[in-house]
């Protein structure tokens, strides 16, 4: 598989985990589940499959210092710089663009820097039975096995299976869906949770942008004679202003016309999005409480999330329940659980009052 690459997407702002995850430090930088950050264990099951030298990195310029330290193997060349965040689309394509002037060849597994996948060896198996589906050029999603009636996330409907017996032809992709709907999906076991993750040849990828996305593909196609003439870097800028957001989701896949489903069972998958979903996930002592970092004195309190970037500050916990208490160097965050999803209002808030400096 020595024309296989992965392709991991790190260039989000990350609000969804404010104070802590913000513009300066996304949510890729933090470590949430252990003593790497998620940017490093996002690289670190890779390393089975791809060296170094075949994992790129799509992201913004304020960020390419930061992620190289992190990882300093990875090497510079391979940092895809994109001007500003103009959706998936756009950060698919820039990938393709840049592989196939690289490796005409080239099969990209396009990934995320900030998921918590828990069986590596799953993983794995995937990522290689997705590099042969490719390779006879269907595009592939990774379907995530549903646990329960989210209504957070896109589904995937399977349609009829392929003959390998692994893998199922996609019907269709499907919105977030509410709460009945959910359980219906769960029930019929035919829906996927869309996990973001795609596994595709460049070259076919790239038809369908000409096929479906034409005015990307045009600009698409202007930064690869840049890209020849060695100017990439100093003429995206200006080009990439023209780029109207989109993310692959609705730009390409839910048209194109050769979609398969790989389902991901019992992944151990969880892309962190709220501060509930990180509670779920982390250990809890015998009260329901996770303490990371800190000092804590924790009287009769129970079923709370507290973190702080301040080892060396002590909180004082007496008689509160089910709350989320996150203390970074610039905010605090006291909410209730199962409302942390509208921390999106504190940052819309912040954003109206020009708080840039708190983002």
């Amino acid at each position: 598989m020595d024309n296989y690459y992965a392709v991991i997407m790190a260039g989000g702002g990350g609000t969804r985990l404010w104070p802590l995850s913000r513009k300066e430090r996304p949510k890729q930088l933090l470590r949430l589940v252990s003593e790497r950050s998620m940017y490093q264990i996002a690289i670190d099951r890779l390393l089975h499959i791809f060296p170094t030298n075949r994992i790129l990195i799509v992201t913004i310029a304020a960020q390419v210092e930061a992620l190289h330290a992190e990882f300093p193997s990875i090497p510079l060349e391979n940092f895809i710089i994109e001007s500003m965040p103009k959706g998936t689309a756009s950060v698919v394509g820039l990938a393709a663009t840049y592989l196939l002037e690289r490796d005409p060849d080239a099969v990209m597994a396009v990934l995320t820097a900030d998921h918590v996948i828990e069986n590596v060896s799953l993983f794995h198996d995937l990522l290689e039975k997705g590099c042969i589906l490719a390779e006879e050029g269907h595009l592939i999603t990774l379907g995530i096995e549903p646990t329960y009636a989210a209504t957070g996330y896109g589904y995937i409907q399977a349609g009829k299976p392929l003959t390998n017996g692994f893998s199922w032809r996609v019907d269709q992709f499907v919105e977030k869906p509410d709460e009945k709907t959910a359980q219906e999906y769960l029930k019929s076991g035919k829906y996927f949770w869309n996990s973001g993750m795609f596994i595709w040849k460049a070259d076919v990828i790239m038809a369908e942008f000409a096929r479906q996305m034409p005015e990307l593909n045009a600009i698409l196609q202007e930064i690869s004679e840049h890209i020849r003439h060695g100017d990439a870097q100093a003429a995206i800028p200006a080009i990439w202003e023209k780029i109207k957001p989109q993310t692959i989701d609705y730009g390409i896949m839910e048209h194109a016309d050769d979609v398969v489903v790989l389902p991901a069972r019992d992944l151990g998958w969880n892309d962190i999005g709220s501060w509930d979903s990180l509670y779920e996930i982390l250990k809890a002592d015998e009260n329901g409480n996770v303490f990371k970092s800190g000092n804590v004195i924790n009287i009769n309190s129970k079923n709370t999330l507290y973190h702080s970037e301040i080892d060396d500050k002590l909180i004082a916990l007496v008689d509160i329940d089910d709350l989320v208490i996150i203390d970074s160097d610039k905010a605090l965050l006291i909410c209730r659980k199962g409302q942390t999803q509208k921390i999106k209002q504190i940052v819309e808030e912040l954003k109206k009052k020009d708080l840039d400096s708190y983002l």
